[in-house]
């Protein structure tokens, strides 16, 4: 017999085997015996399911596709191994930056945290330095009272001294806070209202920014995977004993409080203005917008367009003293205070003059910048050179400057932005 007759028997055969040889009529399904509403609320409940499935796995990709590989594998959590949280960018930036460790916890130096502040990546190191005992009480006593404070505190301090995760929150929080905003951070802290806080009543304001890590102690074992973040113990960092001194029973004034947030801010300014000036008493032009837009999330063609537009347009180069950026700076800390003025003053958000620019400036700021400083300032984001600036591009791009690259004003397009959106929506609805 030929290969197509013995492959027509064997198909034969197998068809007679799987045939039934029951004469009732063929056997009907649940489904199929529904009644019409039955099946339309049927597919709507496979509907609401099948899509809350995938808004969940919108919002938590990472524990979906976890959740799938351990039942794959049949390693299904039994509830007390909880999924480890992501690290949020200023984690990731403390862990990086970070160059010594005390029992198990990191730290920075005031040197890491100026570094970290105006550096994109930190110095080469083999690895961190484990501190002692030893270390720890030389620093402290390395480390000078309010007296002593002053606009290169940090660079003089350099690598003797430590900073705490929570601390670094804090000092961050220190450079983007408008001068207006000193009294109401003071007043947090001084509970009894008598213009002084202790060590107990500045440690309350160090728990409200340590709630990342009560978040983390709530879905971990703190102690084994914080990463040295926040470990149990306690130890007098620099910045306690600056400000209560070596024995922790001093108490911080109000007057003191403010000085040492200028100082941070003029500190850290005068490094970003150091790095272009070179020891010169101004920056050009040039150099200040791209201390500007260092931060901002422009991708490199647009970047190179503005440098190029705002070369054109310059008839001479004066230049940009280090006052005319401090006072620039320290407006955009007041950027919400502007936006704000700018929506009542326009109502319809329409583009603002030089001479609108600079009245709204000295209204949230009380300074008035330099004409030369106005005009720069328009030729890097006045994009149809009609002498008028968008100002709601300006403050987006401004917010993602004094953030240092940190936070994301929603320039997310596509599907992560669409992911965003969805994320948004359900934690305000929640």
């Amino acid at each position: 017999m030929s290969g197509r007759g013995w492959t027509s028997l064997f198909r034969a055969q197998s068809m007679r085997r799987w045939q039934s040889s029951s004469t009732l009529p063929p056997p009907i399904s649940k489904f199929e015996s529904l009644s019409d509403n039955s099946r339309r609320f049927a597919f709507a409940l496979a509907g609401f399911l099948g899509g809350s499935a995938f808004i969940y796995s919108l919002i938590n990709p990472n524990k979906y596709k976890m959740s799938r590989i351990k039942s794959m594998v049949g390693l299904e959590s039994t509830g007390k191994e909880l999924e480890k949280r992501k690290l949020t960018s200023r984690e990731k930036r403390f862990i990086k930056f970070s160059s010594v460790e005390y029992e198990g916890q990191i730290y920075m130096t005031p040197q890491d945290f100026l570094e970290s502040v105006i550096e994109a990546e930190p110095k080469p190191r083999l690895k961190r330095r484990k501190l002692g005992d030893r270390e720890i009480s030389a620093l402290k006593d390395n480390t000078p009272d309010m007296a002593g404070n002053s606009d290169s505190l940090f660079r003089h301090l350099g690598n003797k001294g430590i900073i705490s995760y929570t601390e670094y929150l804090f000092l961050l929080t220190i450079l983007i806070k408008p001068s207006s905003g000193f009294k109401i951070a003071f007043s947090m802290l001084d509970q009894d209202g008598n213009e002084r806080i202790d060590k107990q009543e500045f440690k309350v304001l160090e728990s409200i920014f340590s709630s990342a890590a009560k978040e983390r102690q709530e879905n971990q074992n703190l102690e084994d995977n914080d990463y040295g973040l926040q470990k149990g113990h306690q130890v007098d960092t620099s910045l306690l004993v600056h400000f209560f001194g070596t024995g922790g029973d001093e108490e911080l004034k109000f007057s003191e409080f403010c000085t040492f947030m200028d100082n941070l801010q003029t500190e850290v300014l005068h490094m970003e203005f150091g790095e272009f000036s070179k020891g010169a008493p101004s920056i050009s032009e040039l150099d200040f917008a791209r201390i500007l837009l260092r931060y901002t999330f422009l991708n490199s063609e647009d970047y190179d367009n503005i440098l190029e537009r705002l070369y054109d347009r310059l008839q001479e180069e004066k230049g940009i003293t280090f006052e005319e950026f401090k006072d620039f700076c320290q407006f955009l800390n007041n950027l919400d205070d502007f936006q704000i003025a700018m929506r009542m003053y326009t109502l319809a958000d329409k583009p603002i003059s030089q001479e609108e620019f600079s009245r709204a400036v000295h209204i949230c700021t009380g300074k008035t910048l330099s004409p030369h400083m106005v005009y720069t300032v328009f030729q890097i984001f006045d994009d149809d050179g009609d002498g008028l600036l968008s100002y709601q591009e300006f403050v987006a791009m401004m917010k993602d400057r004094i953030h240092r690259g940190l936070k994301n004003y929603s320039r997310q397009e596509g599907w992560e932005g669409f992911k965003h959106c969805v994320k948004k929506e359900m934690r305000e609805a929640s």
